[in-house]
């Protein structure tokens, strides 16, 4: 047995202490970050964006949007902050157009941050297209009122679908939702009883976590921190088979009250938060 003094003791510890100090706050942003895990060799990324060069592959909103919601998207609220993308929302009076398709002036109480990416992707009947994988490393912004959301759609809207792989309410910070839309028309949604809702047991507001969606010709399947939550299959009811050979846009939004929160009194909102977003991917095979 060898013997050391209390002081090298002490210091090693010390040592070990301000080490782990430091690597804590040097890998708070890369937690999880690898993809590995699961992701195969087998899918070929065609899309990623770490946030740590600016948004030139993103259209950012400035508009009010649908859905009751009561936020004006504007370029500002959307910043970059050391490799993490934020969308800030506060309660503050903004007045714009209403939505991208009414251009008539409206108030607001909130404002907020919407992007979209320029690039549409989905799965076809070609060779190494025929299954498409979205994911994005989240930490979902605490607060009742607030409606984050992780996205694909594409126009006119629902005629190429749109899939929710992630829809939040802020005063419920332990789930989340999935859904699927699509129409033959613009504007009007035939889908049905396509909400899948997900108790992940944890506060999604305290960390990050990686949520995905699989894509192919008959099912699209949902995954929380790589593993399998939910795997719709193709019916009268969703249409997937409809949105196949169709591309979609990916979106990063938070949404403020609309039909999706319950309590329509902004009075009981919170005043301000922040979703941020460390990464997006985009992977086919």
């Amino acid at each position: 047995m060898h013997y050391r003094s209390s002081f090298v003791i002490e210091n090693i510890l010390a040592l070990f202490l301000i080490i782990g100090l430091t690597g804590c706050k040097q890998n708070e942003k890369s937690l999880s970050t690898d993809t590995s895990e699961v992701i195969t060799k087998d899918w070929t990324l065609i899309f990623e964006d770490n946030f740590d060069k600016g948004l030139e592959q993103w259209n950012i909103w400035k508009s009010g949007a649908f859905n009751n919601e009561i936020q004006f998207y504007q370029p500002e609220q959307v910043t970059l902050n050391n490799g993490i993308l934020e969308i800030n929302i506060k309660r503050e009076a903004a007045r714009g157009v209403t939505n991208p398709i009414n251009n008539a002036l409206k108030d607001f109480e909130y404002v907020s941050g919407r992007i979209e990416s320029k690039t549409l992707f989905g799965p076809s009947d070609a060779e190494g297209e025929r299954e498409y994988r979205f994911m994005a490393r989240l930490k979902l912004p605490p607060g009742h009122g607030m409606w984050p959301a992780f996205w694909t759609y594409g126009d006119p809207w629902p005629t190429t679908g749109e899939i929710d792989i992630l829809e939040a309410r802020g005063g419920e910070p332990e789930d989340y939702s999935s859904n699927l839309f699509f129409g033959r028309e613009p504007s009007i949604n035939i889908n049905s009883n396509t909400e899948i809702k997900h108790h992940i047991g944890k506060d999604l507001t305290k960390e990050f976590h990686i949520y995905e969606m699989i894509w192919r010709e008959n099912s699209i399947d949902l995954l929380f921190d790589g593993e399998l939550l939910h795997s719709y299959q193709s019916a009268p009811n969703n249409n997937i088979n409809n949105m196949f050979g169709k591309k979609q846009k990916v979106v990063l939004n938070t949404a403020v009250g609309g039909w999706f929160i319950s309590d329509r009194n902004s009075k009981n909102y919170v005043d301000s938060s922040v979703m941020e977003v460390d990464w997006v991917k985009v992977y086919k095979k």
